[in-house]
């Protein structure tokens, strides 16, 4: 399978790989972090959170030559207890976002939770994030609840965050 988007050419699946995500990688999150996010988690909480054996973590990285060495452009981040997961964050950065690298991510994300044991995940998402909605209904994801303003914008505005949930124990 080949992806593409308008302005950057397409990317052939064998160039791009999920690697599990440890503790010593999160300088290396922290800044895709940075890209995506406002506030940003930085490198100490989330070399703290990636030591927890609750947690499991994914970053996808691409080969942009043949023989360049592969450059992380995306990660998500989930947490079980219990029976129960949740999505913390998942993120891929501008240039590869709508190319598929979401997609592969959650799926990552979502069979190393079910492994792990979870019957449901759950995530939060704000309601305008169209792209992020489509990924997740299309995965299955239902809206179970709503907090009202509950992300700050940078200017003062607020957007409301839907909570999804999931049914794992009916994913083949």
């Amino acid at each position: 399978m080949t992806s593409t988007t308008e302005s950057y050419p397409p990317i052939e699946d064998r160039y791009v790989s999920l690697l599990w995500a440890e503790a010593e990688m999160a300088e290396e999150l922290a800044l895709l972090h940075a890209q995506l996010f406002d506030p940003a988690w930085d490198a100490n909480a989330l070399r703290d959170l990636l030591a927890d054996p609750g947690v499991s973590a994914l970053v996808a990285k691409v080969r942009l030559r043949e023989l360049g060495p592969p450059v992380p452009i995306g990660f998500a981040i989930g947490r079980v207890a219990a029976d129960e997961a949740e999505v913390l964050t998942i993120g891929v950065t501008t240039p590869f976002q709508r190319r598929g690298i979401g997609l592969k991510l959650a799926n990552g994300l979502l069979r190393a939770v079910a492994t792990s044991g979870a019957k449901r995940l759950f995530l939060e998402v704000a309601k305008g994030n169209a792209a992020a909605l489509g990924l997740y209904h299309s995965l299955g994801f239902k809206e179970v609840g709503r907090r009202q303003g509950y992300y700050k914008g940078p200017d003062g505005s607020s957007a409301d965050a839907l909570t999804l949930g999931l049914d794992l124990t009916s994913k083949p």
